[in-house]
């Protein structure tokens, strides 16, 4: 591809990556799960996104940071706990089917994942999932599912997107007021957030669910607040571990959680998507920076 502004390259531990450096932004786009892991606008002091410096950059194992796709079921497999969390979406080579630029100056590449004999082993469904990722100003990032199969296909998805903030302690969001939520500290309740910003004292783990809302990060120790609107989605998963939960992740820094926050767009839970046979789903998150 010749794109102003876009190269393929061999990322780290020679792992396929697009790289994006624009007068509007530097972004990093890996193969292995069609993985964002960095987006950093020329607006803004620090990256957008989070990466952990305990990252793996390995064929089998997922990135620990930016965004990960979680598909085709969220967490553990409810049927097959030795299955991958999160699906195996995040842990395949994605194909890279071309790129763009806008007229706006915005870049836009997709990438693709087809069912084949590995992932049947795991989930039956015939699909073709496509991702669509627009850095600029702003990172827009579509997951499009078509169920190519002769059957309906129910299945889970997230765009698990770690956020860079300067301290948790600090942090609010705001968006979610009054949302019914699973918690995954207290499995087997239903609870309902107040009509107060979420605030983070402890390890939170958090499903909101039937909410399209538009969710902000007001985060005053960067000075700023990132907008996080979305489409084609009803469930808003919020997370932190904190202390003990990050020291007992290998990939993850045991001081790194101060400084990072999930806020994911996606379909999980009782908001689980149920495709019928050729028919497609698109979800979207779109992420600006204020």
């Amino acid at each position: 591809m010749t794109i102003p502004g876009l190269k393929t390259d061999a990322g780290r531990n020679g792992l396929p990556c697009v790289r994006v450096n624009t007068d509007l932004c530097q972004a990093e786009i890996y193969l292995h799960g069609s993985h964002v892991t960095h987006f950093h606008p020329t607006s803004q002091s620090k990256s957008v996104l989070w990466l952990s410096a305990k990252s793996n950059f390995a064929p089998d194992k997922p990135i620990r940071g930016g965004v990960p796709i979680c598909f085709p079921w969220f967490g553990p497999k409810a049927d097959d706990p030795k299955a991958p969390a999160h699906g195996f979406a995040r842990l395949m080579e994605w194909q890279l089917d071309g790129g763009k630029q806008n007229s706006d100056g915005s870049v836009s590449i997709s990438m693709s994942l087809e069912s084949n004999e590995q992932t049947r082993s795991l989930w039956p469904a015939d699909f073709i999932a496509r991702h669509v990722v627009t850095v600029g100003r702003t990172l827009t990032m579509a997951l499009v599912v078509t169920n190519t199969g002769n059957a309906a296909a129910r299945f889970e998805a997230a765009l698990h997107t770690y956020y860079t903030v300067g301290d948790i302690k600090q942090v609010h969001v705001t968006g979610l007021e009054n949302a019914s939520y699973l918690d995954r500290l207290k499995p087997g309740e239903r609870f309902r957030q107040n009509d107060q910003p979420i605030r983070f004292a402890g390890e939170t783990d958090r499903t909101y669910l039937d909410t399209t809302a538009t969710v902000t990060i007001h985060d005053p120790g960067l000075g700023r607040s990132v907008v996080i609107e979305k489409t084609g989605s009803r469930s808003t998963v919020v997370w932190n571990p904190w202390i003990a939960k990050a020291k007992a992740m290998p990939d993850f820094g045991d001081d790194e959680w101060p400084g990072m926050l999930c806020v994911e767009t996606a379909n999980v839970a009782d908001n689980a998507i149920m495709l019928a046979p050729r028919a497609q789903h698109t979800m979207s998150a779109s992420i600006s920076v204020e």
